[in-house]
């Protein structure tokens, strides 16, 4: 049975962007006649607020967006919203721990740009230089939040492969295509490659739709499946839509595009989702 999910994050007002992900997502549910579940992916705290979580639904519904499962409906999977799934998402980190798996990391952001000596753009992790890879292990000390991260130790070398259902087979090597990568945040939140792989594991997620510049953070998640034991869901990674001015991605930034100013304006809830791209290309 056909399970999918549309997973926003209440960090700003929803744009065409997003929605353009969420309608394929919502069509290919329907058109596999399956069932699709709202999950709100609210683990930035800073960022995140109230007035924005509650937009989501409201503009997701103008849309004309339904599911079966969420925050506002129940389901046999909640609670639906990531920040009040803390425990199950440290169970988890525990088992990764166990494992052996993941390694403690006190190295910042600037830190590891420090090391790379030289600057890094966009929205991309950048590839862990492996300071604290080999470091002594603690085995009977779990530092406490806010002294350490957690970074998976990724295979250097290995090549892995996913078929994706819009971009065809796609492969990346670990250690050079990305590196050591976060799971666990000094400020005792999950990262997203830890939280989205727990929650769409224990929600039996069958295929992931998303954009495709999430596709690079497919082998980590894959990795992650692997240690926990778990098969990994289907992938499908649609175009993204751009600015037909600028050519750059769609963005929260982009305010007169949003779904709210589209709503105020009168607009009538219209879209045609973009063709996958004809030629595949791997990675």
């Amino acid at each position: 049975m056909y399970r999918g999910r549309i997973a926003p994050s209440p960090t700003g007002f929803l744009h065409l962007g997003h929605a353009s992900t969420f309608h394929l997502a919502w069509q290919r549910a329907r058109d596999a006649g399956g069932s699709l579940l709202l999950r709100i992916e609210d683990i930035d705290r800073d960022r995140c607020k109230p007035e924005f979580r509650q937009a989501v639904v409201e503009d997701l519904r103008w849309f004309g967006l339904t599911w079966e499962e969420g925050p506002d409906c129940g389901g046999p999977f909640g609670p639906y919203v990531q920040s009040e799934r803390r425990d199950y998402h440290r169970s988890i980190l525990q088992r990764l721990r166990e494992g052996g798996w993941i390694y403690p990391c006190r190295c910042s952001r600037r830190d590891v740009l420090s090391a790379l000596g030289a600057p890094h753009a966009g929205d991309e992790e950048p590839l862990y230089p492996g300071a604290c890879r080999s470091l002594p292990g603690e085995p009977y000390r779990v530092p406490p939040d806010g002294e350490v991260h957690w970074r998976f130790r990724v295979p250097h070398g290995e090549r892995l492969s996913f078929v994706d259902g819009a971009m065809g087979p796609q492969s990346a090597v670990a250690g050079i295509d990305f590196g050591d990568f976060v799971v666990w945040r000094r400020d005792g939140v999950p990262a997203y490659q830890l939280a989205v792989v727990a929650d769409d594991a224990a929600m039996r997620i069958t295929e992931v739709v998303r954009g495709a510049d999430l596709l690079l953070s497919t082998f980590r998640q894959l990795l992650l499946y692997r240690a926990l034991g778990w098969e990994a869901p289907a992938f499908f990674h649609g175009p993204l839509l751009v600015d037909p001015q600028t050519g750059q991605r769609l963005a929260k930034r982009h305010a007169s595009l949003s779904l709210r100013e589209l709503r105020s304006r009168g607009d009538s809830p219209r879209f045609e989702h973009p063709a996958p791209p004809s030629h595949p290309e791997e990675f």
